[in-house]
């Protein structure tokens, strides 16, 4: 968490940071997810994921619990691709967005997964939306949303048990197993200061 009493601003006058978490739709790595959801909204960001199950699900329902924050929970959703069973194209395959998102941003793009950094896939919006980003245990859709970080010059950092828990993280990515060392590399990326709380309402 913050320290008592204050919140993190970047140093751009009125801009609330934007942190970005990445990982799995299905498993929600729940004590890792509630851990970072928690300390970005008592940090005074806003959250952005993309909108899912998962860790999506879990981090940002943390988020929101947090009472008188400012950020907002971000969810940038997938579109469908349309075919038999599944909803026209342009649509929200099921699942999206969880309930806990506050902010849902609708697109066409439909890949995911392994697609996950093709033309046609929201993850580079969820990477480019993001001033930093946090990458949680997942999977190959995951793994791309790290390969994005890296092509678009997004500090990232995985706070993970072992590497192995994103295969495919490209080795440029650092792993952390402390929480302390993920909030310090966030505050480093996004070159934070300490201010008080009522300095987001001036």
């Amino acid at each position: 968490m913050a320290e008592s009493g204050e919140r993190l601003l970047t140093r751009a006058p009125g801009r609330l940071p934007v942190v970005g978490v990445m990982g799995s739709g299905r498993d929600p790595h729940a004590a890792r997810a509630r851990r970072v959801g928690a300390w970005i909204a008592a940090a005074g960001c806003h959250l952005v994921t993309g909108g899912g199950e998962g860790v999506m699900e879990a981090v940002t329902e943390a988020f929101v619990g947090v009472p008188d924050r400012p950020g907002r929970a971000i969810g940038i959703l997938p579109g469908s691709g349309g075919g038999p069973g599944a909803p026209a194209p342009g649509e929200t395959p099921p699942g999206y967005p969880n309930r806990w998102v506050e902010i849902a941003i609708r697109t066409h793009l439909d890949a995911r997964g392994a697609r996950g950094d093709g033309a046609d896939s929201r993850n580079h919006l969820n990477v480019l939306t993001s001033d930093v980003v946090i990458v949680l245990p997942g999977g190959a859709g995951t793994a791309s949303e790290a390969r994005l970080a890296l092509r678009y010059g997004r500090p990232a950092v995985a706070y993970l048990a072992n590497r192995t828990d994103v295969p495919g993280l490209p080795e440029a990515i650092p792993v952390e197993t402390r929480f302390a060392r993920v909030q310090a590399f966030v505050r480093a990326a996004c070159r934070w200061q300490a201010a008080p709380p009522d300095a987001l309402t001036r």
